[in-house]
């Protein structure tokens, strides 16, 4: 009678072992798993897995032991083909400034899992009286009729894991990698004023950013905390609307090797995107926005920043890597870098604390600008900036890990 109890158990764990599995015996892995048929991000380029030499490619005559050449390989990745523009950060400043415009009205409701969410549906009234505290008022106004918006309240915050910490305390919990960032919103456009003494910008203040004759300029008066914040901003939005496709990796800014692999589109040692070893080609034309010379700023077509299309774009298909604005990457500067940093993906990360010396919170720009002389258009040249600080001269572009070994694969 026990035998044959015990029999009867083992029948039923098989068959309650069996459920849900296949049949066959075979390994087969988990059925139905999500289709991936890979992505295309609009506004983006494919910068393809590869290695390159970093460092600078002709003499680089004031930091000869900072930037000694190196061979490392990156992995495949997406690429803004320009840098961001006004109208795409605006965009956000608009997101940020109608989620605060329907938290003000309670346009609220409660989803399935107990969060409280926005109702995107409910159609705003800016005009509305309820909405007056988001605009100057009393004598913050102009005149009586003035209705401006008052940006300081536009502030976005998101929650980020700490990879690094992560991976160096395997027993700490969760919370503790959890880190959370409020970030002011809109652009710092008085650097119009302030990046230049006794010279008349106002107009620039006034209506760089704002103005639809801009709209296709690169946005500048943007730190690197606020570039991280829009690209977090850029990875929710998409996460929002791509329908059934599983999550995948966050926009961020691309790193500082990552950068100049794109930037060469290619050409191993050449030192601009085009691949000459000039700034002007056959003709004699300039072929990006920079200071020719010692101050004809209009030489090469503009004045100061130009949209972020001009110029012809590098073998990968990316514009205005030379010139026009310096760009952000995720890269903390270290001036001996190379020196030190692996070969795959190489990167230095580091999470500078407001409290911190002032030479932790220096990061990476690459590309150099419209008012930065050919040197610091050269692919391998380094620079840097304190990471909240905002500049007439500083926009970025974003970047998406590509996930998988090559876009042909797909």
């Amino acid at each position: 009678m026990k035998r044959k109890a015990l029999f009867s158990f083992c029948l039923m764990v098989l068959l309650l072992s069996s459920c849900g599995r296949d049949d066959s015996g075979q390994l087969l892995g988990v059925p139905d798993r999500p289709t991936w048929n890979g992505i295309n991000p609009f506004g983006m380029v494919y910068v393809p897995s590869g290695t390159l030499t970093i460092g600078q490619s002709d003499q680089d005559v004031f930091q000869t032991y900072i930037q000694r050449q190196k061979t490392v390989s990156i992995s495949g990745f997406f690429m803004d083909d320009t840098e961001i523009t006004n109208n795409e950060y605006r965009q956000y400043v608009y997101w940020v400034r109608d989620s605060l415009a329907h938290l003000i009205m309670d346009d609220i409701y409660e989803d399935e899992y107990g969060n409280e969410r926005i109702d995107w549906e409910y159609e705003l009234d800016y005009s509305s009286e309820e909405l007056d505290d988001m605009y100057y008022q009393g004598d913050m106004k102009i005149n009586d009729f003035e209705r401006a918006l008052d940006t300081r309240q536009l502030q976005y915050t998101y929650k980020w894991i700490d990879w690094q910490k992560a991976a160096h305390n395997p027993d700490i919990v969760r919370s503790n990698l959890l880190k959370e960032e409020t970030v002011s919103v809109y652009p710092d456009t008085l650097v119009w004023i302030r990046d230049f003494a006794y010279s008349y910008n106002e107009p620039f203040t006034r209506n760089y950013f704002w103005h639809p004759a801009f709209d296709d300029y690169p946005v500048v008066g943007v730190n690197w905390k606020q570039a991280k914040a829009f690209s977090h901003w850029r990875t929710h939005i998409w996460n929002s609307f791509k329908g059934d496709q599983p999550n995948t990796e966050e926009f961020r800014l691309p790193t500082e090797t990552e950068w100049e692999w794109a930037a060469r589109g290619g050409r191993e040692i050449a030192p601009y995107p085009w691949g000459g070893y000039y700034i002007r080609n056959a003709k004699g034309c300039l072929l990006a926005n920079f200071k020719p010379g010692r101050g004809n700023y209009p030489e090469d077509g503009g004045f100061y920043t130009v949209k972020a299309d001009a110029y012809f774009p590098n073998d990968y298909g990316l514009y205005n890597m030379s010139g026009n604005v310096s760009e952000w990457t995720e890269t903390q500067y270290h001036p001996n870098a190379y020196s030190h940093v692996h070969d795959l993906n190489p990167d230095v990360k580091y999470d500078a604390k407001d409290d911190d010396p002032e030479a932790y919170k220096r990061k990476v720009i690459r590309g150099g600008s419209w008012k930065d002389i050919s040197y610091y258009c050269q692919t391998g040249t380094r620079n840097w900036e304190y990471q909240d600080t905002s500049k007439s001269y500083i926009g970025f572009r974003c970047a998406l890990t590509f996930l998988g070994r090559s876009i042909n694969d797909f």
